[in-house]
């Protein structure tokens, strides 16, 4: 069972790990908490389903159309709800998420209604078996689209102009403007990144549990948060650690005590990484003045 429990928490994490990188990435250049970004999960997910039912588009092509719709909604979320109060307190950014939150919801309660929706995408096959571990194949599609767009990530931050100019803004905004650095674009292409990952992830959530609705980026988003923080909020490796790590600890404490204490165990684990280490897994403790 503990092998069985370990491919199922790896295929869940790896799903917290894509969201939780929207959090760490939107933070290590704010400093503020998106906290629409599960919603921003959901509508994502409503467009791919629309995409695959009305429009009879492959998952691939749907995943990616989605991906890129999601993408632009992320910048004009941030345009609209974040730039202009981005100098204000951190109060009044935090207030204008929630009001994002909650006209997403809304909206999407009024065009799709409050139902549960199936996701019917069309992808089956046998599971792979390995001695008494059943791997299934939407297991493998959620595992494998995750660890590919996490690596694509990787990349793109490590290996690209692009890439530098972001982590240079995370470093330090000011030191970033006179380095001739478009802090503005910067910051735009983090919300189109992030709500793109954001968008991918509930797509491969819908699909696994072939259930998508309204406030189904409550829960996602949640845990996807405090697979952020557990990793260390603003750490992008530390993003993707922190949500292997919650999903196979979620798993194997679901089938070895019970799946009532899902929820418990994730907080629980959040509150003794924070006790013993306040920054996270892969944090890093910064000195600001007052």
């Amino acid at each position: 069972m503990f092998f069985q429990q370990l491919v199922n928490g790896l295929t869940v994490g790896s799903l917290y790990a894509l969201i939780a990188l929207g959090y760490t990435m939107v933070y290590g250049i704010l400093k503020i908490i998106n906290f629409a970004h599960g919603d921003i999960l959901m509508i994502g997910t409503f467009i791919g389903l629309v995409l695959v039912t009305k429009f009879h588009l492959a998952f691939v092509p749907a995943l990616l159309v989605a991906m890129l719709i999601t993408a632009i909604m992320g910048i004009l979320v941030e345009r609209i709800a974040y730039r202009p109060v981005r100098t204000a307190d951190k109060l009044i950014a935090l207030l204008s998420a929630l009001g994002v939150s909650i006209f997403l919801v809304n909206f999407a309660q009024l065009v799709w209604g409050t139902a549960t929706h199936p996701f019917p995408a069309n992808i089956g096959g046998d599971p792979i078996i390995l001695g008494e571990v059943h791997i299934g194949i939407l297991q493998i599609w959620a595992l494998g689209v995750s660890l590919l767009l996490m690596a694509g990530l990787h990349l793109f931050v490590n290996h690209t102009q692009m890439g530098v100019a972001m982590r240079a803004t995370s470093y330090n905004v000011d030191y970033a403007r006179l380095m001739g650095i478009n802090v503005d674009n910067i910051i735009s292409v983090t919300f189109a990144i992030g709500s793109g990952l954001a968008a991918a992830a509930g797509i491969l959530i819908g699909v696994y549990y072939d259930a998508v609705y309204p406030v189904m980026g409550y829960s996602a988003g949640l845990k996807a948060f405090t697979a952020a923080v557990l990793g260390g909020i603003g750490s992008i490796p530390g993003a993707m650690l922190g949500g292997l790590l919650l999903g196979v600890l979620e798993n194997e404490g679901a089938a070895y005590l019970s799946a009532g204490y899902k929820d418990a165990i994730a907080f629980a684990l959040l509150i003794i990484i924070l006790l013993i280490k306040p920054t996270g897994l892969m944090g890093r403790n910064e000195q600001q003045k007052v």
